[in-house]
Protein backbone atom coordinates (compact mmCIF):
# COMPACT_ATOMS: atom_id res chain seq x y z
CA UNK A 1 0.00 0.00 0.00
CA UNK A 2 1.38 3.44 -0.89
CA UNK A 3 2.41 5.54 2.13
CA UNK A 4 2.90 9.25 2.73
CA UNK A 5 6.68 8.86 2.94
CA UNK A 6 6.79 8.02 -0.78
CA UNK A 7 6.35 11.74 -1.47
CA UNK A 8 9.79 13.43 -1.73
CA UNK A 9 10.53 15.70 1.24
CA UNK A 10 13.41 17.89 2.31
CA UNK A 11 14.10 19.85 5.47
CA UNK A 12 14.38 23.61 4.93
CA UNK A 13 15.67 24.92 8.26
CA UNK A 14 12.96 26.74 10.20
CA UNK A 15 10.47 25.90 7.47
CA UNK A 16 10.55 22.28 8.53
CA UNK A 17 10.14 19.38 6.14
CA UNK A 18 8.40 20.09 2.82
CA UNK A 19 7.96 18.65 -0.64
CA UNK A 20 10.65 20.73 -2.38
CA UNK A 21 8.96 20.74 -5.81
CA UNK A 22 5.51 21.73 -4.59
CA UNK A 23 6.80 24.24 -2.05
CA UNK A 24 9.33 25.73 -4.47
CA UNK A 25 6.94 26.21 -7.39
CA UNK A 26 4.24 27.63 -5.11
CA UNK A 27 6.73 29.99 -3.50
CA UNK A 28 7.87 31.31 -6.89
CA UNK A 29 4.26 31.82 -8.06
CA UNK A 30 3.34 33.77 -4.93
CA UNK A 31 6.40 36.01 -5.07
CA UNK A 32 6.03 36.65 -8.81
CA UNK A 33 2.34 37.48 -8.48
CA UNK A 34 2.81 39.89 -5.57
CA UNK A 35 5.72 41.69 -7.27
CA UNK A 36 3.90 41.95 -10.60
CA UNK A 37 0.70 43.29 -8.98
CA UNK A 38 2.52 45.85 -6.84
CA UNK A 39 5.08 47.09 -9.40
CA UNK A 40 2.89 47.01 -12.52
CA UNK A 41 -0.51 47.74 -11.01
CA UNK A 42 -2.11 49.12 -14.19
CA UNK A 43 -1.12 46.26 -16.53
CA UNK A 44 -2.01 43.77 -13.78
CA UNK A 45 -5.50 45.21 -13.47
CA UNK A 46 -6.06 45.03 -17.24
CA UNK A 47 -4.68 41.49 -17.38
CA UNK A 48 -7.02 40.33 -14.61
CA UNK A 49 -10.01 41.81 -16.43
CA UNK A 50 -9.05 40.18 -19.72
CA UNK A 51 -8.47 36.85 -18.00
CA UNK A 52 -11.91 36.90 -16.39
CA UNK A 53 -13.62 37.78 -19.68
CA UNK A 54 -11.75 35.02 -21.52
CA UNK A 55 -12.63 32.34 -18.97
CA UNK A 56 -16.29 33.32 -18.77
CA UNK A 57 -16.77 33.68 -22.53
CA UNK A 58 -15.16 30.35 -23.34
CA UNK A 59 -15.91 28.17 -20.33
CA UNK A 60 -18.61 29.82 -18.24
CA UNK A 61 -21.08 27.11 -19.23
CA UNK A 62 -18.55 24.55 -17.99
CA UNK A 63 -18.61 26.05 -14.49
CA UNK A 64 -22.42 25.84 -14.45
CA UNK A 65 -22.46 22.23 -15.64
CA UNK A 66 -19.63 21.07 -13.37
CA UNK A 67 -21.13 22.42 -10.15
CA UNK A 68 -24.55 20.97 -11.02
CA UNK A 69 -22.87 17.58 -11.54
CA UNK A 70 -21.12 17.88 -8.16
CA UNK A 71 -24.47 18.32 -6.38
CA UNK A 72 -26.03 15.39 -8.25
CA UNK A 73 -23.02 13.21 -7.41
CA UNK A 74 -23.12 14.08 -3.69
CA UNK A 75 -26.86 13.43 -3.43
CA UNK A 76 -26.38 10.14 -5.26
CA UNK A 77 -23.73 9.00 -2.77
CA UNK A 78 -25.95 10.12 0.13
CA UNK A 79 -28.82 7.82 -0.82
CA UNK A 80 -26.61 4.96 -2.02
CA UNK A 81 -25.48 1.91 -0.10
CA UNK A 82 -22.05 3.53 0.31
CA UNK A 83 -23.42 5.87 3.00
CA UNK A 84 -22.62 3.35 5.74
CA UNK A 85 -18.87 3.41 5.03
CA UNK A 86 -16.84 5.02 7.82
CA UNK A 87 -14.31 7.72 6.96
CA UNK A 88 -11.70 5.93 9.03
CA UNK A 89 -11.13 2.51 10.48
CA UNK A 90 -14.22 0.35 11.09
CA UNK A 91 -15.86 1.35 14.38
CA UNK A 92 -13.73 4.49 14.77
CA UNK A 93 -15.45 7.33 16.64
CA UNK A 94 -15.49 10.97 15.43
CA UNK A 95 -12.45 13.03 16.39
CA UNK A 96 -14.58 16.08 17.36
CA UNK A 97 -18.00 16.56 18.91
CA UNK A 98 -20.83 17.50 16.56
CA UNK A 99 -21.16 21.13 17.73
CA UNK A 100 -17.42 21.83 17.50
CA UNK A 101 -17.27 20.02 14.14
CA UNK A 102 -20.05 22.12 12.61
CA UNK A 103 -18.60 25.33 14.07
CA UNK A 104 -15.21 24.69 12.45
CA UNK A 105 -16.50 23.70 9.01
CA UNK A 106 -18.91 26.63 8.90
CA UNK A 107 -16.25 29.16 9.93
CA UNK A 108 -13.85 27.85 7.30
CA UNK A 109 -16.50 27.34 4.63
CA UNK A 110 -18.00 30.81 4.24
CA UNK A 111 -17.43 33.24 7.07
CA UNK A 112 -16.47 36.68 5.79
CA UNK A 113 -18.15 36.37 2.41
CA UNK A 114 -21.51 35.53 3.95
CA UNK A 115 -21.42 38.65 6.13
CA UNK A 116 -20.17 40.81 3.25
CA UNK A 117 -22.91 39.75 0.82
CA UNK A 118 -25.87 38.98 3.15
CA UNK A 119 -27.28 42.49 2.73
CA UNK A 120 -25.56 43.64 -0.45
CA UNK A 121 -26.44 40.72 -2.73
CA UNK A 122 -30.22 40.72 -2.18
CA UNK A 123 -30.27 44.48 -2.74
CA UNK A 124 -28.22 44.13 -5.93
CA UNK A 125 -30.67 41.54 -7.29
CA UNK A 126 -33.64 43.63 -6.15
CA UNK A 127 -32.30 46.64 -8.07
CA UNK A 128 -31.02 44.65 -11.10
CA UNK A 129 -32.70 41.20 -11.28
CA UNK A 130 -31.65 38.59 -13.83
CA UNK A 131 -35.00 39.10 -15.54
CA UNK A 132 -38.21 41.03 -14.94
CA UNK A 133 -38.83 44.54 -13.61
CA UNK A 134 -36.50 46.03 -11.02
CA UNK A 135 -37.38 47.27 -7.52
CA UNK A 136 -40.69 45.45 -7.26
CA UNK A 137 -42.12 42.78 -4.96
CA UNK A 138 -41.34 40.24 -7.70
CA UNK A 139 -37.69 41.28 -7.91
CA UNK A 140 -37.47 41.09 -4.10
CA UNK A 141 -38.62 37.47 -4.27
CA UNK A 142 -36.10 36.75 -7.02
CA UNK A 143 -33.42 38.43 -4.92
CA UNK A 144 -33.72 35.98 -2.03
CA UNK A 145 -34.15 33.00 -4.36
CA UNK A 146 -30.89 33.66 -6.18
CA UNK A 147 -29.03 34.64 -3.02
CA UNK A 148 -30.06 31.28 -1.52
CA UNK A 149 -28.98 29.63 -4.75
CA UNK A 150 -25.49 31.12 -4.66
CA UNK A 151 -24.90 30.24 -0.99
CA UNK A 152 -26.83 26.99 -0.76
CA UNK A 153 -26.50 23.34 -1.68
CA UNK A 154 -24.22 23.82 -4.70
CA UNK A 155 -21.53 25.56 -2.65
CA UNK A 156 -21.40 22.90 0.04
CA UNK A 157 -21.64 20.06 -2.49
CA UNK A 158 -18.54 21.47 -4.18
CA UNK A 159 -16.71 21.32 -0.86
CA UNK A 160 -17.99 17.82 -0.14
CA UNK A 161 -16.58 16.35 -3.35
CA UNK A 162 -13.05 17.18 -2.19
CA UNK A 163 -13.61 16.71 1.55
CA UNK A 164 -15.25 13.30 1.23
CA UNK A 165 -12.66 12.02 -1.22
CA UNK A 166 -9.73 13.24 0.88
CA UNK A 167 -11.17 11.81 4.09
CA UNK A 168 -11.93 8.49 2.40
CA UNK A 169 -8.52 8.01 0.80
CA UNK A 170 -6.54 9.31 3.79
CA UNK A 171 -8.40 7.62 6.64
CA UNK A 172 -9.88 4.58 4.94
CA UNK A 173 -7.22 3.73 2.37
CA UNK A 174 -4.22 5.23 4.22
CA UNK A 175 -3.05 7.46 1.39
CA UNK A 176 -1.36 10.82 2.13
CA UNK A 177 -3.75 13.58 3.26
CA UNK A 178 -3.07 15.73 0.21
CA UNK A 179 -4.87 16.53 -3.02
CA UNK A 180 -2.78 14.22 -5.21
CA UNK A 181 -4.38 11.23 -3.44
CA UNK A 182 -7.72 12.16 -5.02
CA UNK A 183 -6.53 10.76 -8.35
CA UNK A 184 -5.05 7.49 -7.10
CA UNK A 185 -7.92 5.30 -8.43
CA UNK A 186 -7.31 6.75 -11.91
CA UNK A 187 -3.52 7.02 -12.20
CA UNK A 188 -2.18 4.83 -9.39
CA UNK A 189 1.43 5.34 -8.27
CA UNK A 190 1.88 8.20 -10.73
CA UNK A 191 0.43 10.47 -8.02
CA UNK A 192 3.93 10.40 -6.51
CA UNK A 193 5.48 11.91 -9.66
CA UNK A 194 5.05 15.10 -11.72
CA UNK A 195 1.27 14.70 -12.11
CA UNK A 196 0.86 14.59 -8.34
CA UNK A 197 3.14 17.57 -7.87
CA UNK A 198 1.09 19.54 -10.42
CA UNK A 199 -2.21 18.69 -8.70
CA UNK A 200 -0.84 19.84 -5.34
CA UNK A 201 0.47 23.08 -6.85
CA UNK A 202 -2.93 23.79 -8.43
CA UNK A 203 -4.56 23.12 -5.06
CA UNK A 204 -2.23 25.55 -3.29
CA UNK A 205 -2.76 28.13 -6.03
CA UNK A 206 -6.55 27.85 -5.81
CA UNK A 207 -6.54 27.88 -2.02
CA UNK A 208 -4.23 30.86 -1.76
CA UNK A 209 -6.22 33.02 -4.15
CA UNK A 210 -9.58 31.81 -2.89
CA UNK A 211 -8.67 32.68 0.69
CA UNK A 212 -7.10 35.97 -0.43
CA UNK A 213 -10.41 36.87 -2.11
CA UNK A 214 -12.23 36.33 1.16
CA UNK A 215 -9.62 38.28 3.10
CA UNK A 216 -9.86 41.15 0.65
CA UNK A 217 -13.63 41.29 1.06
CA UNK A 218 -13.19 41.20 4.81
CA UNK A 219 -10.79 44.13 4.81
CA UNK A 220 -13.17 46.20 2.69
CA UNK A 221 -15.93 45.45 5.20
CA UNK A 222 -13.75 46.14 8.26
CA UNK A 223 -12.58 49.45 6.78
CA UNK A 224 -16.16 50.52 6.13
CA UNK A 225 -17.24 49.42 9.60
CA UNK A 226 -14.48 51.37 11.32
CA UNK A 227 -15.33 54.37 9.16
CA UNK A 228 -18.93 54.19 10.36
CA UNK A 229 -17.92 53.63 13.99
CA UNK A 230 -14.88 55.86 14.51
CA UNK A 231 -14.44 57.77 11.24
CA UNK A 232 -11.40 55.83 10.00
CA UNK A 233 -10.64 56.86 6.41
CA UNK A 234 -11.68 54.46 3.64
CA UNK A 235 -8.56 54.23 1.50
CA UNK A 236 -6.18 51.63 0.04
CA UNK A 237 -3.48 52.66 2.52
CA UNK A 238 -5.86 52.05 5.43
CA UNK A 239 -6.84 48.68 4.00
CA UNK A 240 -3.21 47.63 3.68
CA UNK A 241 -2.60 48.49 7.34
CA UNK A 242 -5.71 46.52 8.33
CA UNK A 243 -4.50 43.51 6.33
CA UNK A 244 -1.16 43.69 8.15
CA UNK A 245 -2.79 43.93 11.58
CA UNK A 246 -5.32 41.15 11.10
CA UNK A 247 -2.77 38.92 9.35
CA UNK A 248 -0.60 39.29 12.46
CA UNK A 249 -3.48 37.98 14.58
CA UNK A 250 -4.03 35.16 12.09
CA UNK A 251 -0.34 34.29 12.21
CA UNK A 252 -0.45 34.04 16.00
CA UNK A 253 -3.54 31.85 15.80
CA UNK A 254 -2.19 29.45 13.17
CA UNK A 255 1.06 29.11 15.11
CA UNK A 256 -0.94 27.79 18.08
CA UNK A 257 -2.38 24.90 16.03
CA UNK A 258 -5.77 23.41 15.19
CA UNK A 259 -7.02 22.40 18.63
CA UNK A 260 -6.24 25.76 20.26
CA UNK A 261 -6.43 28.73 17.88
CA UNK A 262 -8.78 27.57 15.13
CA UNK A 263 -11.16 25.58 17.36
CA UNK A 264 -11.57 28.36 19.92
CA UNK A 265 -12.01 31.06 17.27
CA UNK A 266 -14.59 28.94 15.42
CA UNK A 267 -16.60 28.59 18.63
CA UNK A 268 -16.36 32.36 19.17
CA UNK A 269 -17.56 32.94 15.60
CA UNK A 270 -20.66 30.83 16.14
CA UNK A 271 -21.43 32.56 19.46
CA UNK A 272 -21.09 36.06 18.01
CA UNK A 273 -23.11 35.08 14.93
CA UNK A 274 -25.91 33.71 17.11
CA UNK A 275 -26.02 36.88 19.24
CA UNK A 276 -26.19 39.21 16.22
CA UNK A 277 -28.72 37.01 14.43
CA UNK A 278 -30.99 36.82 17.48
CA UNK A 279 -30.84 40.60 17.92
CA UNK A 280 -31.81 41.32 14.30
CA UNK A 281 -34.61 38.76 14.45
CA UNK A 282 -35.94 40.22 17.70
CA UNK A 283 -35.75 43.92 16.83
CA UNK A 284 -36.09 43.80 13.05
CA UNK A 285 -39.21 43.02 10.99
CA UNK A 286 -39.55 39.57 12.57
CA UNK A 287 -42.76 38.45 10.87
CA UNK A 288 -41.53 39.61 7.46
CA UNK A 289 -38.22 37.80 7.93
CA UNK A 290 -39.77 34.49 9.02
CA UNK A 291 -42.41 34.57 6.29
CA UNK A 292 -39.75 35.23 3.68
CA UNK A 293 -37.53 32.47 5.05
CA UNK A 294 -40.31 29.94 4.48
CA UNK A 295 -41.32 31.36 1.10
CA UNK A 296 -37.79 31.80 -0.24
CA UNK A 297 -36.82 28.27 0.80
CA UNK A 298 -39.78 26.81 -1.09
CA UNK A 299 -39.12 29.09 -4.05
CA UNK A 300 -35.48 27.98 -4.07
CA UNK A 301 -36.31 24.27 -3.95
CA UNK A 302 -39.00 24.58 -6.62
CA UNK A 303 -36.69 26.37 -9.06
CA UNK A 304 -33.47 24.54 -8.17
CA UNK A 305 -33.25 22.39 -11.34
CA UNK A 306 -33.75 25.28 -13.77
CA UNK A 307 -31.38 27.60 -11.88
CA UNK A 308 -28.73 24.87 -11.76
CA UNK A 309 -28.42 24.75 -15.54
CA UNK A 310 -29.18 28.37 -16.47
CA UNK A 311 -26.32 29.89 -18.50
CA UNK A 312 -27.92 33.13 -19.80
CA UNK A 313 -27.15 31.84 -23.31
CA UNK A 314 -30.00 33.61 -25.11
CA UNK A 315 -30.40 36.88 -23.23
CA UNK A 316 -26.65 37.33 -22.69
CA UNK A 317 -27.18 40.08 -20.12
CA UNK A 318 -23.90 39.46 -18.31
CA UNK A 319 -25.77 38.89 -15.06
CA UNK A 320 -24.86 35.23 -14.88
CA UNK A 321 -21.18 35.99 -15.43
CA UNK A 322 -21.15 38.68 -12.74
CA UNK A 323 -22.88 36.51 -10.17
CA UNK A 324 -23.31 32.76 -10.56
CA UNK A 325 -20.07 32.13 -12.45
CA UNK A 326 -18.15 34.25 -9.95
CA UNK A 327 -19.57 32.26 -7.07
CA UNK A 328 -18.99 28.88 -8.70
CA UNK A 329 -15.40 29.85 -9.43
CA UNK A 330 -15.04 31.05 -5.83
CA UNK A 331 -16.39 27.81 -4.34
CA UNK A 332 -14.21 25.69 -6.62
CA UNK A 333 -11.12 27.76 -5.76
CA UNK A 334 -11.95 27.32 -2.09
CA UNK A 335 -12.67 23.59 -2.39
CA UNK A 336 -9.09 22.32 -1.87
CA UNK A 337 -8.80 24.50 1.23
CA UNK A 338 -12.24 23.91 2.74
CA UNK A 339 -12.29 20.29 1.56
CA UNK A 340 -8.95 19.55 3.16
CA UNK A 341 -9.94 21.32 6.36
CA UNK A 342 -13.29 19.53 6.59
CA UNK A 343 -11.57 16.20 5.93
CA UNK A 344 -9.03 17.03 8.64
CA UNK A 345 -11.78 17.43 11.28
CA UNK A 346 -14.21 14.74 10.05
CA UNK A 347 -12.38 11.51 10.74
CA UNK A 348 -14.57 8.76 12.18
CA UNK A 349 -17.91 9.81 10.67
CA UNK A 350 -19.91 7.69 8.25
CA UNK A 351 -20.27 8.99 4.70
CA UNK A 352 -24.02 9.51 5.19
CA UNK A 353 -23.52 11.38 8.48
CA UNK A 354 -20.77 13.39 6.85
CA UNK A 355 -22.89 14.47 3.87
CA UNK A 356 -25.92 15.33 5.99
CA UNK A 357 -23.76 17.35 8.38
CA UNK A 358 -21.79 19.21 5.72
CA UNK A 359 -24.53 19.68 3.10
CA UNK A 360 -27.75 20.35 4.96
CA UNK A 361 -26.83 21.79 8.37
CA UNK A 362 -24.66 24.69 7.11
CA UNK A 363 -27.08 25.32 4.22
CA UNK A 364 -29.98 25.61 6.65
CA UNK A 365 -28.04 27.97 8.92
CA UNK A 366 -26.97 30.01 5.89
CA UNK A 367 -30.59 30.39 4.74
CA UNK A 368 -31.63 31.63 8.18
CA UNK A 369 -28.81 34.20 8.13
CA UNK A 370 -29.54 35.36 4.59
CA UNK A 371 -33.30 35.57 5.18
CA UNK A 372 -32.68 37.61 8.34
CA UNK A 373 -30.24 40.15 6.96
CA UNK A 374 -31.55 40.08 3.40
CA UNK A 375 -35.09 40.31 4.76
CA UNK A 376 -34.16 43.33 6.89
CA UNK A 377 -32.65 44.99 3.80
CA UNK A 378 -35.54 44.22 1.47
CA UNK A 379 -38.10 45.30 4.08
CA UNK A 380 -36.27 48.61 4.40
CA UNK A 381 -36.55 49.20 0.65
CA UNK A 382 -40.10 47.89 0.19
CA UNK A 383 -41.42 50.00 3.07
CA UNK A 384 -40.08 53.14 1.43
CA UNK A 385 -37.31 53.91 3.91
CA UNK A 386 -34.75 53.40 1.14
CA UNK A 387 -31.05 54.15 1.04
CA UNK A 388 -29.71 50.65 0.49
CA UNK A 389 -29.77 50.64 -3.31
CA UNK A 390 -27.74 53.83 -3.32
CA UNK A 391 -25.44 52.42 -0.66
CA UNK A 392 -24.49 49.27 -2.57
CA UNK A 393 -23.95 51.26 -5.73
CA UNK A 394 -21.64 53.62 -3.84
CA UNK A 395 -19.80 51.13 -1.64
CA UNK A 396 -20.83 47.47 -1.42
CA UNK A 397 -19.34 47.13 2.07
CA UNK A 398 -21.55 49.99 3.32
CA UNK A 399 -24.80 48.07 2.83
CA UNK A 400 -24.52 46.04 6.04
CA UNK A 401 -24.13 49.13 8.21
CA UNK A 402 -26.95 51.03 6.51
CA UNK A 403 -29.26 48.06 7.15
CA UNK A 404 -28.17 47.75 10.79
CA UNK A 405 -28.78 51.48 11.17
CA UNK A 406 -32.53 50.75 11.03
CA UNK A 407 -32.32 48.92 14.38
CA UNK A 408 -32.05 50.16 17.98
CA UNK A 409 -28.57 50.13 19.51
CA UNK A 410 -27.25 50.11 15.94
CA UNK A 411 -23.76 51.28 16.91
CA UNK A 412 -23.31 48.36 19.30
CA UNK A 413 -24.59 45.84 16.77
CA UNK A 414 -22.36 47.34 14.07
CA UNK A 415 -19.35 47.05 16.39
CA UNK A 416 -20.16 43.39 17.09
CA UNK A 417 -20.57 42.74 13.35
CA UNK A 418 -17.15 44.29 12.69
CA UNK A 419 -15.62 42.16 15.43
CA UNK A 420 -17.24 39.08 13.89
CA UNK A 421 -15.70 39.93 10.52
CA UNK A 422 -12.28 40.19 12.18
CA UNK A 423 -12.63 36.78 13.86
CA UNK A 424 -13.83 35.20 10.62
CA UNK A 425 -10.88 36.86 8.87
CA UNK A 426 -8.48 35.26 11.31
CA UNK A 427 -10.20 31.86 11.12
CA UNK A 428 -10.18 31.82 7.32
CA UNK A 429 -6.54 32.83 7.16
CA UNK A 430 -5.23 30.34 9.70
CA UNK A 431 -7.40 27.51 8.35
CA UNK A 432 -6.10 28.22 4.85
CA UNK A 433 -2.51 28.38 6.10
CA UNK A 434 -2.88 25.05 7.85
CA UNK A 435 -4.27 23.39 4.72
CA UNK A 436 -1.65 24.84 2.35
CA UNK A 437 1.03 23.76 4.79
CA UNK A 438 -0.23 20.16 4.81
CA UNK A 439 -0.29 20.06 1.01
CA UNK A 440 3.19 21.58 0.72
CA UNK A 441 4.46 19.04 3.26
CA UNK A 442 3.21 16.12 1.19
CA UNK A 443 0.23 15.30 3.41
CA UNK A 444 1.96 15.43 6.78
CA UNK A 445 -0.33 16.91 9.46
CA UNK A 446 2.65 17.51 11.77
CA UNK A 447 3.99 20.62 10.09
CA UNK A 448 6.50 23.19 11.29
CA UNK A 449 5.36 26.48 12.80
CA UNK A 450 7.63 28.34 10.38
CA UNK A 451 5.79 27.15 7.26
CA UNK A 452 2.37 27.85 8.80
CA UNK A 453 3.49 31.40 9.53
CA UNK A 454 4.93 31.76 6.01
CA UNK A 455 1.63 30.82 4.36
CA UNK A 456 -0.41 33.08 6.67
CA UNK A 457 1.78 36.02 5.68
CA UNK A 458 1.57 35.00 2.01
CA UNK A 459 -2.24 35.11 2.09
CA UNK A 460 -2.11 38.64 3.48
CA UNK A 461 0.36 39.70 0.80
CA UNK A 462 -1.75 38.25 -2.03
CA UNK A 463 -4.90 39.92 -0.65
CA UNK A 464 -3.03 43.23 -0.50
CA UNK A 465 -1.73 42.79 -4.05
CA UNK A 466 -5.23 42.07 -5.37
CA UNK A 467 -6.67 45.15 -3.68
CA UNK A 468 -3.91 47.31 -5.16
CA UNK A 469 -4.41 45.80 -8.61
CA UNK A 470 -8.12 46.40 -8.94
CA UNK A 471 -10.06 46.08 -5.68
CA UNK A 472 -13.26 44.04 -5.75
CA UNK A 473 -13.04 43.32 -9.49
CA UNK A 474 -9.56 41.83 -9.09
CA UNK A 475 -10.75 39.72 -6.14
CA UNK A 476 -13.58 38.31 -8.26
CA UNK A 477 -11.23 37.60 -11.17
CA UNK A 478 -8.81 35.76 -8.90
CA UNK A 479 -11.54 33.38 -7.80
CA UNK A 480 -12.88 32.66 -11.27
CA UNK A 481 -9.47 32.07 -12.86
CA UNK A 482 -7.96 30.17 -9.92
CA UNK A 483 -10.90 27.79 -9.87
CA UNK A 484 -10.62 26.80 -13.53
CA UNK A 485 -7.88 24.14 -13.39
CA UNK A 486 -9.28 22.61 -10.25
CA UNK A 487 -12.77 22.34 -11.75
CA UNK A 488 -11.33 19.88 -14.28
CA UNK A 489 -9.55 17.95 -11.54
CA UNK A 490 -12.77 17.71 -9.53
CA UNK A 491 -14.63 16.04 -12.38
CA UNK A 492 -12.01 13.28 -12.38
CA UNK A 493 -12.23 13.11 -8.59
CA UNK A 494 -15.92 12.20 -8.86
CA UNK A 495 -15.09 9.33 -11.22
CA UNK A 496 -12.23 8.15 -9.02
CA UNK A 497 -14.16 8.26 -5.77
CA UNK A 498 -17.11 6.44 -7.31
CA UNK A 499 -14.79 3.69 -8.48
CA UNK A 500 -13.08 3.44 -5.08
CA UNK A 501 -16.40 3.20 -3.23
CA UNK A 502 -17.52 0.34 -5.47
CA UNK A 503 -14.28 -1.49 -4.65
CA UNK A 504 -14.36 -0.74 -0.92
CA UNK A 505 -13.74 -3.88 1.17
CA UNK A 506 -16.99 -3.31 3.07
CA UNK A 507 -18.89 -3.37 -0.22
CA UNK A 508 -17.04 -6.32 -1.76
CA UNK A 509 -16.59 -8.40 1.38
CA UNK A 510 -12.80 -8.31 1.06
CA UNK A 511 -10.69 -8.37 4.21
CA UNK A 512 -7.91 -6.28 2.67
CA UNK A 513 -8.85 -2.80 3.91
CA UNK A 514 -5.77 -1.23 2.43
CA UNK A 515 -6.17 -2.29 -1.16
CA UNK A 516 -6.89 0.26 -3.85
CA UNK A 517 -7.20 -1.32 -7.22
Amino acid sequence: MPEADRIPRRRLGRFGTVNPTVFGVSFVVVVAFVLYSVIWTGPASRLFGAAQDAVIDALGWGYILAVAVFLIFVLGVLISRYGTITLGDPGERPAYGTVSWIAMLFSAGMGIGLIFWSVAEPIFHYAAPPFGAAETAESAQLALRYTFFHWGLHAWATYIVIAMALAYFAYRRKLPLTTRSLLYPLIGDRIYGPIGHAVDVFAIFGTLFGVATSLGLGVLQINTGLNELVGLEIAPSTQLVLIAVVTAFATASVASGLDVGILRLSQLNILLSAVILAFVLAFGPTQFILANLVQATGDYLQNLPSMSFYTDALLDTGWQADWTMFYWGWWIAWSPFVGMFIARVSRGRSIREFIVGVLFVPTGATFVWLATFGGLALHTELMGVGGLVEAVQTDVALALYVALGQLPLSSIVAALATLLIVTYFVTSSDSGSLVIDIIAAGGSVQTARGTRVFWAVSEGLVAAALLLAGGLAALQTASIVAGLPFAVIMVFVCFGLGRALRQDPEMTGSSDADAVE
